[in-house]
Formats: structure tokens, sequence, C-alpha cells
């Protein structure tokens, strides 16, 4: 039966409207499948763990000062994730680029990235233990180059400042007689000297303030109760032995300590000046051995030169042999009124002592083409 009401576009028009919506949500499901395999060929290549069946154990580690991108790529060597570029983005956006903490962690390569990231900052890596060395004659800016170098602390900054002020570490007789002398202004390091060489072990992720007190407490070890009578006996207090000691420390080889003692409390018993070389260095921080007239000049309070007696402090951390020649001087030196000594073999650390000046001026003509030689070869 026909409908008059009905145009005779009518179902043409229908037809368009339901070829129009057909092929909306054609375009639709082409444009989910394409997100969908862009979303899953994503996650196969970033995304994914490695390898959801291997359950197995992987230590990884995490040093202090490690930057995200080292913890990234070290992630990726190891095979724990599949792209270092993407787990360093991935980290910034789910904010834990700042939170991953050392420590040695127990990661599987069937870890997603969330779950590598809340380990990673969850701070229940195992502390990390290691060795660090602390050589003899090293001045407190070299042993904080040293730990910036081995990755212990990542700038020097604030171990320098604790060092300088050496407030925080009161509790220490020997520190606390250093922070109440009335020339503790002058000193470059409040705790110059008293960082005792040795072998330490230390967590990677300790704070320089315990590295700091670790090596402090290690100075009463190396100075027991008969060095306190020695140095009475002296009318040296602990401090004026550990500035001789370190005078000799950077003076001398071990077997020469004790005669380079001599040479030094027959000057300080004389009232001479010590004339030593080693505190020049020190305010310059130069290793060259020829020294010109200006440095020998300097205007500083560790100038041995320019002031009688000895400088205001430590010019190094010495060793216990060391300490122990600067409250023992060679007997027969003292006797002998040994006054003078110069290097006779830069390369060896040979001396040459005298008793005269006019002996010592004799000596440094006949070794000063030496000493511009090994400046030129190592210091030029």
């Amino acid at each position: 039966m026909y409908d008059d009401n009905i145009t005779p576009g009518f179902g043409a028009g229908l037809w368009k409207i339901i070829r129009s919506v057909l092929m909306f949500f054609c375009a639709l499901l082409l444009l989910y499948g394409i997100l969908s395999f862009a979303v899953s060929s994503i996650k196969e290549k970033w995304v994914n763990p490695v390898d959801v069946s291997d359950n197995s154990e992987v230590s990884f580690v995490v040093n202090s000062g490690d930057s995200l991108s080292r913890v990234s790529n070290n992630l990726e060597k190891q095979k724990l994730i599949r792209s270092s570029s993407f787990f360093k983005y991935f980290a910034d956006f789910k904010g834990f680029g700042q939170k991953i903490q050392a420590g040695e962690y127990k990661l599987k390569r069937s870890m997603t990235l969330d779950e590598i990231l809340d380990s990673l900052s969850s701070g229940d890596g195992k502390p990390i233990v290691r060795d660090i060395t602390v050589i003899p004659s090293w001045t407190i800016e070299d042993i904080a180059n040293y730990l910036v170098k081995e990755g212990v602390i990542a700038s020097s900054d604030t171990f320098l400042s604790l060092c300088k002020a050496g407030e925080k570490f009161n509790a220490y007789y020997y520190v606390h007689d250093v922070l109440s002398s009335p020339d503790k202004h002058l000193r470059k390091y409040a705790l110059e000297g008293y960082l005792a060489p040795d072998t330490y072990e230390i967590y990677t992720n300790v704070s320089e303030e315990d590295i700091i007190k670790k090596l402090v407490s290690q100075t009463e070890a190396v100075y027991p109760a008969d060095y306190h009578e020695r140095a009475e006996e002296l009318k040296m207090s602990m401090d004026d032995i550990f500035t001789l000691a370190s005078l000799i420390e950077k003076e001398a080889k071990t077997a020469d300590f004790a005669r380079v003692s001599a040479v030094f409390h027959n000057r300080l018993k004389q009232n001479i000046s010590l004339g030593s070389d080693v505190t020049i260095k020190y305010v310059l921080g130069t290793k060259r051995m020829v020294l010109s007239n200006e440095d020998i000049n300097i205007d500083s309070p560790y100038n041995s030169y320019k002031h009688k007696g000895l400088p205001p402090g430590p010019i190094c951390n010495p060793s216990a042999n060391a300490i122990r020649a600067a409250l023992y001087p060679d007997e027969q030196f003292l006797k002998d009124n040994m006054l003078y000594f110069c290097s006779k073999n830069p390369d060896t650390g040979e001396l040459h002592f005298s008793k005269t000046l006019k002996e010592h001026e004799q000596a440094v003509k006949i070794y000063l083409p030496l000493w511009q030689a090994f400046d030129d070869k190592n210091n030029p």
C-alpha cells in the first residue's frame, strides 16, 4: 500500500545517514586498532618486563651520587629494563627522579617499571661497604678530591666546609682544644692534621659528617697516653706535635723523619725561623721544588720564613711515624746541632744535612740544578 506521507527521497537520505554513521564507527575501530597496536608495540619495546617468566634475582647496585641517567644505563646493561631512555623519562614523569637511593638491590627481569622504581626508591637496598685509603701527607683538600673521584661523595663543598669549621666534632678533646685556641682563626682548616691516614671501611651512602667522624676518631688511636706525657716533657701541646709532624711528613721520607725532626727542634729551641718550603707550598698549593723570592715572602701566617715558631696548625695529615718522630727526634742530630737540610735527590727523596749556613748554601748550589730539572719534568 502506498503511503502518500513518505517522500520519494526519504530512503536515499536515510541510507546516507546510516552510511555516515557506519563509516564513523569503522574509522573509530580502525583508529582504536592502530592505537592498540601502537600501545602494544610501545609496551613490547619499552614498557613491558624484559622476561615475565624470569624470576631469578639480579644484584643491582646504585652508588652514592649516581645520576638517574647512570642508573637507567646500568639497568639496561644488566637487561633489567628494555630502554634506558624511556625509563629515565618514565621515572621523571612519575616523580621518582630524585628519590632513588644508594644501595644494593635484588631485582628481577620479570618486574615492571613501577616495581623497579618502587624498589630503588624504598631505601631497602643493602648498604654498600667499600674501602677508602687516606694517604699520609694528604691535605684535607686532597682527601676531599679523592672522595669525589672515588664516588664516595658527590661534591667536596660540604666536606670542606665541615673541616674548615670543625664545630660538629667538638666532642673530640683534641678538636675542642683547637677550637678553643686564640689562633683558631688563622688556620685554613680547623681539622687539618686530625684526619688520620689509614684504610677505612665505609658505606657508600654515608654522609660527609660521618666520614669525617670516622677519620677524626682514629686520631686518638695514634696518640696514646704516653705521647701526652712526652709532649709535656718537650713543653709542647698535642697540636704542636701534630703541626711539627705534618712538616716532617711533607719534608722527608720515613727513614729521615727523626733527623728532620731534630733539625726543627734545634731551630725552635734557638728561636730560628723554621724556613720550611713545605709551609709555602701549602699556602700556594704548588708542588714545585724551587720557590721564588716572591713565593718565600708571601704574606701568610703559615709562612715559616717570615714567622718564627710553628705555623698556626698542621699543613697535612701526618702518619703515626711522623708523629712519633716529632716526639722523639734523632738524639745524635740534636747533640750535633744540625740546623739545615735540603733535597739531595728529588727522585728518591734523599736529604743532605748541614750544621752551618755556609755548608747549607754550598749544598744548595750543588743540588739546585737537580731541583730545576725535576720541576721542568714534573711541574712545568
